[in-house]
Formats: C-alpha cells, structure tokens, sequence
C-alpha cells in the first residue's frame, strides 16, 4: 500500500486512503460533501452512480464510515487547498465544481501512476478487497469490518476478505504435521 500512495499526487492518495482505510466505495468518495465529515466519521447517505448523485447503494450503505486521525490530518491538509469548502461543497470537485467523474479521476490521474509503479492491476474494488483482507489479518471482528464497508457479513466474509496464500500455507503445513503424528 505504500507503493500505491507514494505514486499517487496529493488528491488521488487521498481518494485511494478512503478507499483502502476507510474501505469506502468510489461513488461514496465522489459523492463526499465537507458537510458530510465529523470529526471521527464520514455520513454516507449518497453516492455517484453513472455521472449522477443518487442514494446509497443499500441500506446497509447508509452508514457512517470511521476515519482515524491520520486519514482526518490528511482531509484536513486537503481542505486547506480546497477552493470551496461549504457544507454542500464537493470534497474532490472537477475543474468546473461539479462531481468529479470516478473514471476520469482513474483513467487520467490514478491508473498511469499505479501502471509505472508496478501497479496497473490495481483498482477501486481491490481497495476495497485490501481494506478487508488487512482488517481480518489485524484480526478485527468481521461485523465490525462488514458495518465499515457498508455490507452484511456474509459478503464481507465471502466477497471481499481475500485469504492471503500464506496464511492458506501456514494452514496446510498444520494439517500435514497433524497427520503426520497419526
């Protein structure tokens, strides 16, 4: 993950940190208004679907997403920059002040970064997939990690933690050297 925010210029890592530490969906972090982040959460009501503001995915989505202080530092820095900061105003607007488009942010911004990294598989659902994966590893319940991702359990558990080959290797090698006692 270092390697992917070091490639990334300020506003891209910080859309890529919401991703992957606060485990937000694209169209959540598109749809981020200033009025929208407290100071230990953002309140995810809508989202950016196909160019359009729309309501959250689920109802599950709906939900207030927490951000830890360095991922706040970070938004905080980011406002200082911001050209409007008002309750309604975009946290990440495009050039003309309305919502920045998700594949334009990629494909112009994001993607030819991640590429020359070394990174040119990565994208916003593997974000997503590394913030659970990293979640389960630190060994933080799965509901609180699903309630964070805007999920239920079963898909956080079943589509989105990724289990990493060495675990699945400490795994085997367990069971080889419990037969082997037998």
């Amino acid at each position: 993950m270092q390697t992917c925010f070091a490639a990334l210029d300020q506003r891209e890592r910080l859309i890529a940190k919401l991703a992957v530490i606060a485990g937000m969906r694209p169209g959540e972090i598109f749809a981020l208004t200033w009025g929208r982040l407290t100071a230990t959460y953002a309140d995810i009501r809508q989202r950016v679907y196909r160019g359009a503001i729309d309501t959250a995915k689920t109802d599950q989505s709906v939900r207030k997403a927490a951000l830890p202080e360095g991922l706040l530092r970070d938004i905080e820095f980011w406002r200082e920059f911001a050209v409007e900061t008002s309750e309604d105003a975009w946290v990440f607007p495009s050039e003309r002040m309305t919502v920045l488009s998700k594949d334009n942010c990629w494909r112009r911004s994001m993607q030819p970064k991640l590429e020359k990294a070394g990174l040119g598989w990565a994208n916003f659902l593997v974000m997503r997939r590394t913030h659970a994966t990293l979640m389960r590893g630190l060994g933080v319940d799965g509901k609180l990690v699903a309630d964070q991702l805007g999920h239920s359990l079963d898909v956080n558990q079943n589509v989105y933690t990724q289990s990493p080959v060495e675990s699945r290797l400490a795994a085997v090698n367990q069971l080889e050297k419990s037969l082997a006692v037998m």
